[in-house]
């Protein structure tokens, strides 16, 4: 698929295997596991019990995705999509996130709830990227981005913690948003509390919308809308023993910009 419609409609897309990707991919990999297995990195990123490797923004590519000798600069059609989908011309790549998780994910984590825990083995962690947690655990919007660009790096089975989407859950989310900073000034939306908005939206997400697992093979690639409500599937019993591990970009469009695109664009 290369056209926008499942983004737009479901809020998630997979764009068939690309040769340009694959390339991008295969190099990328042995990076990505030479920074998973530093002591530091290990030290900061890993986490429930040692069954996910968070990585948030550690790769060390620049703007066009290129690790200079390692890796080329990233070309491909789900990049492209992701561009037309925000209007965008070009964009500044984000450092990736690469995200592995182990056999056996999730496992209990210092300093995580009880209650967390239940909602990350049973409810996949959903999340809406992009908002801040404060020390109350009261949400407010922080970095806001023009898609999440999925790129997967190693070949593991499906069951091995794919990615979930609940679809249709952008637009539940927008309207909930919209309703809850109607009348307040966007360059003021980060310093509004939406929780109580946000949890009661997921709420209906559960309930209204169809939870979908994305897995696809390197070389391919997805996207997820800004909005929608998405997160992490435990491993399950045919996940095998090879780690899974994502690339994830996240590129802001209009840096500098007020965040109201983030909400009205489609």
């Amino acid at each position: 698929m290369t056209g926008l419609d499942g983004l737009t409609t479901r809020g998630w897309q997979v764009f068939d295997h690309d040769p340009r990707l694959a390339i991008w991919a295969d190099a990328a990999l042995p990076l990505a596991q030479q920074i998973a297995a530093d002591p530091q990195a290990r030290g900061d990123w890993l986490r429930c019990g040692g069954t996910w490797f968070a990585g948030v923004n550690i790769f060390p590519n620049g703007a066009d995705g290129a690790v200079p000798g390692r890796v080329p600069p990233l070309d491909c059609a789900a990049l492209e999509a992701g561009l037309a989908s925000v209007g965008a011309s070009e964009i500044a790549l984000d450092a990736a996130q690469i995200s592995i998780c182990y056999p056996g994910y999730p496992q209990p984590w210092d300093g995580e709830s009880p209650a967390n825990f239940r909602f990350r083995r049973d409810r996949d962690a959903a999340h809406v990227d992009g908002l801040l947690r404060d020390a109350n655990r009261n949400r407010s919007l922080g970095e806001v981005h023009g898609f999440i660009l999925g790129i997967p790096l190693s070949e593991t089975p499906a069951e091995a913690s794919p990615l979930v989407v609940w679809e249709g859950s952008h637009e539940v989310m927008r309207a909930a948003f919209r309703a809850r900073l109607a009348g307040i000034a966007p360059a003021e939306w980060h310093r509004e509390d939406v929780t109580e908005c946000y949890v009661a939206a997921r709420r209906r997400v559960f309930e209204t919308c169809r939870r979908v697992r994305v897995a696809v093979a390197p070389g391919s690639a997805y996207l997820v809308h800004r909005l929608a409500l998405h997160g992490v599937a435990p491993w399950g019993a045919a996940g095998g023993q090879t780690p899974r591990v994502i690339a994830y970009f996240r590129p802001d469009p209009f840096p500098g910009a007020t965040p109201d695109w983030w909400l009205e664009l489609a």
